[in-house]
């Protein structure tokens, strides 16, 4: 029993993924320790800051590191930090910036809600958003008509609630970019992938601590030193209601030192077998149909895809989630495209031998369903 279940919580089974709804992350106890020695201590938080970034940038290969509460914060602190330039005046004064130079340039298919929107982060930093092109296709002459003498940042983000076809690439938005001298910030919040979009070119990339990196509630951007520089200033305005705990400090430093550390390809070797299995077995139950899917937007995470026949199961989607949801312990699936009978198992969060009670619950909603057609 869980300490949430003491206080009247029900247990979680989380096959959603690191989701931030859900608490995105459990720690490695190697992690857990290191923030509790940290939390018994004091130090002073300027030099911790300065300290954790030099320690990170030197994992990933960056200039410098500015740590944060996460990343929709990073979002945040990044365009604040491009348009006060280190200008104190100017960051006290945020949100409110008052100058006409203070376009974001973001990609129509970009636009998008990860539990708050996006542009929603770009305007607390005192930027105003630009949406270009549609929902479903960019242009590069979508942005780069939209390029004026008001305009501070190129907004990138990496995602798979994004459009992901149809799009203008990373690679083209850098070049863009560098042609016009202008900053390309990359929200790459879940990517797995800490180096290669500042090898790419992008001027500040975002992270966040607690998905991929499987850390506390943390985050952190990585790029130009003299940006970064002007991310930690905005700690005397905005990053003050975002700030991070020493604790979370530490645990971040520590989640990096894992990352790099591990043997990943096992890890998710391990995690493509358990799928496998649990494919196997749900394809014996009738109304179901699974496969394995790997990421849409090309991290190695392998998936199981679990079709509703509705047909044959008598009962939607919807309502398959609703009965693992309404269970004990309650079952959370990757439900993007349950409109469409479809949910997804993903194994990255699920303790050892989850994969059975998921199974075992499948077959009890087979049986419902047999008894729903009589």
């Amino acid at each position: 029993m869980s300490i949430y279940k003491d206080m009247g919580l029900k247990d979680i089974i989380n096959a959603s993924g690191k989701m931030t709804v859900l608490g995105c992350s459990t720690l490695d106890r190697r992690v857990s320790d290191y923030m509790r020695e940290a939390s018994d201590n004091f130090v002073e938080m300027e030099e911790l800051i300065n300290k954790a970034g030099e320690i990170i940038a030197r994992y990933i290969g960056a200039e410098d590191v500015c740590v944060t509460v996460g990343a929709a914060a990073g979002i945040a602190i990044s365009v604040a930090a491009i348009l006060t330039e280190g200008d104190l005046d100017r960051i006290e004064k945020l949100p409110i910036f008052e100058s006409d130079k203070k376009n974001i340039i973001i990609q129509k298919g970009h636009v998008v809600n990860f539990g708050a929107p996006i542009v929603q982060m770009i305007k607390l930093g005192g930027g105003n958003p630009i949406e270009v092109g549609q929902a479903n296709k960019v242009e590069k002459y979508n942005i780069e008509n939209n390029i004026n003498e008001n305009t501070k940042a190129l907004l990138y983000i990496k995602s798979h609630h994004c459009v992901q076809k149809g799009m203008v690439s990373l690679e083209d938005m850098i070049n863009i970019g560098k042609k016009h001298n202008i900053p390309v910030i990359v929200d790459g919040a879940a990517e797995e992938n800490l180096k290669i979009y500042l090898q790419k070119g992008a001027d500040l990339v975002i992270y966040s601590g607690g998905k991929a990196l499987a850390g506390p509630t943390s985050g952190f951007i990585a790029g130009r030193e003299d940006l970064i520089e002007n991310c930690k200033l905005q700690y005397k305005g905005i990053g003050r209601v975002m700030k991070v705990s020493k604790e979370c400090i530490a645990g971040l430093i520590k989640a990096v030192e894992i990352y790099f550390t591990d043997d990943h390809k096992a890890k998710a070797q391990k995690q493509k077998e358990k799928m496998e299995w649990l494919m196997d077995e749900i394809n014996k139950i009738e109304g179901f149909s699974s496969v394995i899917e790997k990421d849409e937007s090309g991290r190695e995470i392998y998936r199981l895809k679990i079709s509703v026949i509705r047909e044959k199961l008598n009962m939607s989607a919807e309502e398959v989630i609703k009965y693992l949801k309404n269970g004990d312990p309650s079952i959370f699936t990757r439900n993007h495209y349950s409109n469409i009978g479809i949910i997804y198992i993903d194994p990255r969060p699920l303790n050892e031998g989850e994969e059975k009670i998921i199974l075992n619950r499948f077959i009890g909603i087979g049986k419902i369903g047999k008894e729903g057609k009589k």
